[in-house]
């Protein structure tokens, strides 16, 4: 059955210290059913390949434009512009670029063969504690092989994490949860009517399927993205504060994860428009007070990520805006 199943990945990410404890292996599964206004990977949303162009790594060579079958490409004074509803992702024009200027994201793997590539860190797991992460995306949406996979990891010893948004369906987690020693579990926003503004969906599934995992005696780790204008306000995480202290006992860590425009040059790459284009990332005030409400709460809470200064506190020779990390 192992052998018949695929799945698709956007990304491998050694030597991860952010997707658990110890040093891990994050396997970033294509296709999400959120749309998180700030989302940083917006190459996982679909579940398809796609094409991206790299500006800064491109020379003007033209050979994608001759190899391309379909006339999908052309190269003006303001960059590739990429036809992608003539674009049949074949590939070719990504074998001719000499610059590796554009890249086919999505790789299609059956479960030996991505478990052969998990396998290769395993020294590295077994000196940090650390293990592998799917994330995504979402891999609950490739159950399936999540599972499968995760078995195969299971067998071999190596410590599975998995990172969800906790959007699908209860009987779709039945299947990976057994082979699973830690859940990253995302929650955002509290209020289902601002969580769906933020994110396409109600979080009336998350919440449940939260309460069920507790219930489970599951391992958690909690994750909140901490946005400006979407969830990073005192009323939204004293909500997911109460949430957590009063159901959710085996959550061992909540990370509060400062916001971050890193992702923004993806979507300019794929053709997409970025709802945050030009908002500041927090000030390291703002996440101090936000964690506070969190840690009065829910004393495992932690923050992280870059934050910026203000002009009024750089001191001589500093750069106002500049980033520090917390």
């Amino acid at each position: 059955m192992a052998q018949s199943l695929t799945g698709i990945t956007f990304n491998i990410q050694r030597f991860s210290t952010e997707d658990g404890p110890g040093i891990r292996t994050t396997v970033f599964f294509k296709g999400c059913p959120l749309r998180c206004a700030w989302c940083h990977n917006p190459e996982g949303l679909s579940p398809h390949p796609e094409l991206m162009w790299y500006d800064v790594r491109c020379i003007g060579a033209r050979d994608c434009l001759r190899a391309c079958l379909v006339s999908a490409l052309e190269l003006t004074p303001f960059g590739m512009r990429i036809d992608r509803r003539r674009c049949t992702l074949c590939g070719k024009c990504v074998t001719a670029c000499p610059a590796g200027a554009l890249e086919l994201i999505g790789r299609r793997w059956n479960v030996e063969e991505l478990f052969a590539e998990i396998a290769k860190d395993a020294v590295f797991y077994e000196t940090s504690g650390g293990g592998v992460t799917f994330s995504g995306g979402e891999p609950m949406l490739q159950a399936e092989f999540a599972a499968a996979l995760a078995a195969h990891c299971q067998q071999a010893g190596i410590p599975v994490a998995l990172d969800t948004s906790g959007a699908i369906p209860w009987e779709r987690y039945e299947l990976v949860l057994p082979h699973v020693d830690l859940v990253l579990y995302d929650l955002k926003i509290f209020d289902p009517e601002r969580h769906r503004a933020g994110t396409g969906l109600d979080n009336a599934r998350i919440l449940e399927n939260a309460r069920r995992m507790a219930g489970r005696g599951i391992p958690m780790w909690i994750r909140t993205p901490v946005i400006p204008g979407y969830t990073a306000d005192a009323e939204n995480i004293a909500a997911l504060a109460d949430f957590i202290a009063r159901e959710l006992p085996t959550v061992q860590r909540w990370d509060l994860l400062a916001y971050t425009n890193l992702g923004q040059p993806k979507y300019h790459r794929l053709d997409k428009p970025y709802a945050l284009e030009g908002v500041p990332l927090l000030s390291r005030e703002e996440m101090e007070a936000l964690h506070a409400i969190a840690a009065a709460r829910v004393p495992s809470a932690v923050w992280s990520g870059a934050t910026r200064v203000e002009a009024a506190e750089a001191g001589a020779g500093e750069l106002p805006g500049r980033l520090q990390c917390g």
